[in-house]
């Protein structure tokens, strides 16, 4: 190896749990060496192109910093129901509970970081409490307050290995630019993402034609923080075929398309190459459902679906790029122009669900129960009739955000070995966990996981090299 370098912390990755991590670290006065794959120019991981988390209304006094919640009636309580209610109650208890319990004053924390904030909603629809930022700018932040107070950043710099003494961490080596490098420490928090920018293992996890699913963040987070914590004996845990798999446009880049939102889609109808409907649009709010609908979609001929909707819908819609609007005078005409394979068949299907319904009131931003009766495939809220010219369509298909299986830990962030011990001087944060989500995901919890557990990954860190002077 070609040298040597002596940290207290070694934080593996530069997302929001890493950026947690190394800024609660240096405030408890630890020397802290951040870890980072990446170049400096795509620094941040998934964080970079995300932009929301999801928190509780009661949990975070902002107005000292200028900022107000638009949220109301969202309690600690109502966060973990939504949590084992999408997760189909497999989410880890402790896990779910300390989100939902550190999620506010994490946001408040982070917001003395210099963290900025939109309060917002960005579009009708959001029936959870919801907090956006610029991804860009909260990545920056973090960065600059963590290396005012001493950390230091090393990019191009891949952690591939945990080295150990006397049964404790004691340092890893890593790949860089100028060979492998050997760093001594006296405690590790790998927060390196997960393996859902890896061609091989969406195929190995996936299915065979899931090399090809479009990836909405970081190209380098392809799985070896992973590993590294499963070579050095920690436990596998979670669900390692199932992942927040997004609704995205279907001309997103290949990787780093970021958020790449398109909202509305349950107002309106999911049409598939076959010109029929697949999902019920209307089961749950938007940011109940488009994390597991990105796979559904994907699942469909050709990898796509269309959304169709009329024009008394368009001030419901959002749709970010890089794609377009299709506008024409009838449904059949819209879909064809789409790229649609069976446009006639698809047409067909609309005229069908328009006959089923019988709206009341539309409320956007409740389940209304306006509901079909009679077809197949019932939609069971905001089932409205498409029937007033022009129409208008987009087209979609799935894209990957982040897989749900990873190395096992604790409420407090420690790794956890095969028999459920934990390892000393080892800590996990951030999507390279395992054991919270299954089948789906509450919208912005992934990034108050990250948040939530890398701040306790470092209090913990320094409360065990302390102990151990």
């Amino acid at each position: 190896m070609d040298a040597a370098n002596d940290q207290r912390l070694i934080v593996v990755g530069c997302g929001i749990a890493g950026l947690s991590a190394a800024n609660r670290a240096v405030e408890l006065g630890m020397d802290v060496t951040v870890l980072e794959k990446s170049p400096k120019e795509k620094r941040g991981g998934h964080t970079w192109h995300s932009e929301s988390f999801r928190v509780a209304s009661t949990e975070a006094d902002l107005e000292q910093y200028g900022y107000k919640f638009n949220i109301d009636d969202y309690s600690p309580d109502d966060f973990y129901a939504d949590i084992m209610s999408q997760t189909n109650g497999r989410a880890d208890d402790e896990l779910a509970r300390t989100i939902v319990d550190e999620i506010g004053p994490t946001v408040e924390w982070l917001t003395e970081r210099g963290v900025e904030w939109d309060m917002e909603p960005l579009n009708s629809g959001y029936t959870v409490a919801r907090t956006f930022f610029d991804g860009e700018q909260l990545v920056s932040a973090l960065v600059e307050a963590a290396e005012d107070k001493g950390a230091t950043f090393e990019y191009r710099t891949e952690a591939r290995e945990l080295l150990f003494k006397d049964g404790k961490v004691a340092g890893l080596r890593a790949r860089t630019d100028d060979g492998d490098v050997e760093y001594e420490a006296d405690a590790i928090v790998v927060a390196a993402g997960g393996y859902e920018s890896s061609e091989e293992k969406r195929t190995r996890y996936y299915g065979s034609d899931y090399d090809a699913m479009k990836v909405r963040g970081s190209r380098y987070n392809t799985g070896e923080g992973i590993e590294m914590v499963l070579d050095a004996g920690g436990r596998a845990t979670g669900q390692w075929g199932g992942a927040h798999m997004a609704l995205i446009d279907s001309e997103a880049p290949d990787y780093e398309g970021g958020a790449n939102r398109v909202d509305g889609y349950q107002y309106g109808l999911l049409i598939n190459n076959d010109g029929e409907r697949f999902f019920d649009e209307g089961e749950d709010a938007r940011a109940h459902t488009y994390a597991k609908l990105g796979r559904l979609i994907f699942e469909e001929p050709g990898h796509e679906a269309y959304i169709l909707i009329d024009d008394s819908l368009t001030e419901h819609m959002r749709a970010t790029g890089p794609g377009d609007w299709v506008t024409g005078d009838t449904v059949e005409s819209v879909l064809e122009e789409l790229g649609c394979e069976s446009p006639t068949e698809g047409a067909e299907t609309v005229e069908e669900f328009n006959a089923a319904t019988d709206p009341g009131e539309f409320d956007p931003d409740s389940l209304d129960g306006n509901r079909t009766e009679g077809l197949d495939l019932e939609k069971t809220n905001w089932a409205l009739p498409l029937e007033e010219p022009p129409y208008h369509g987009y087209r979609v298909t799935g894209g990957i955000t982040f897989g749900f299986g990873g190395a096992a830990t604790d409420e407090r962030a420690r790794a956890l070995d095969t028999i459920g011990r934990p390892i000393p001087g080892l800590y996990v944060a951030g999507n390279t966990t395992g054991g919270l989500f299954f089948d789906n995901y509450p919208g912005g919890t992934g990034l108050a996981n990250g948040a939530v557990f890398g701040r306790i990954a470092a209090e913990e860190s320094a409360e065990y090299v302390e102990e151990g002077q």
